[in-house]
């Protein structure tokens, strides 16, 4: 959208962690307000008429109609935590969010740059993104103490690093898998 820019693009003005999108990583997204290269954004055109609110928590209508189903389905990046991400805000404030965030994504690049094996680049985005950051923290020590003595193959690795988060997904009952809308 033209002109459309914020503040802090890595989290999405909806809601989304832009910084855990493969999209993002894959510098075919600049995140939300990047600059050029952003598509239509019916929310971002509803902030520019706001007077460009940063986050729509912070409108008075919020939540409103665009919401209303809004983590039902998923795009290249999960939609499941936007609602809880800004009640998180609320009651953590905004600066403590981007520095968790922050956090997540120095972490995603740590596992994409060791434990991808060319097949785990989104749902390490997944993971890391629907678990909690003392989770995630949790299953990478585990990874690292579990591959520290031994000699594994990249593959082997990346195995090992899946199944550890699958663990982690279940112990605290969340499915590791994008929403895709059905066909008709």
């Amino acid at each position: 959208m033209k002109n459309f820019k914020r503040c802090y693009p890595l989290f999405s003005l909806c809601g989304l962690k832009c910084g855990l999108c493969p999209m993002h990583l894959d510098n075919y997204c600049p995140g939300c307000g990047g600059g050029s290269g952003n598509q239509p954004c019916a929310i971002a055109r509803c902030s520019q008429q706001r007077g460009g609110i940063e986050y729509c928590y912070l409108c008075d209508e919020y939540p409103c109609e665009k919401y209303d189903g809004i983590d039902a389905f998923d795009s290249f990046i999960t939609h499941r935590n936007q609602l809880k991400d800004f009640e998180k805000v609320k009651k953590i404030g905004i600066d403590a969010y981007q520095s968790e965030l922050a956090k997540k994504i120095e972490i995603l690049r740590y596992l994409l740059a060791n434990y991808n094996d060319g097949r785990r680049k989104s749902f390490f985005c997944i993971a890391v993104n629907l678990l909690e950051l003392q989770d995630v923290k949790s299953v990478v020590e585990q990874i690292s103490i579990e591959t520290e003595s031994d000699n594994l193959a990249l593959k082997e690795k990346a195995t090992l690093a899946a199944n550890l988060f699958q663990a982690m997904a279940a112990k605290r009952n969340i499915v590791l898998k994008l929403n895709k809308k059905t066909q008709k």
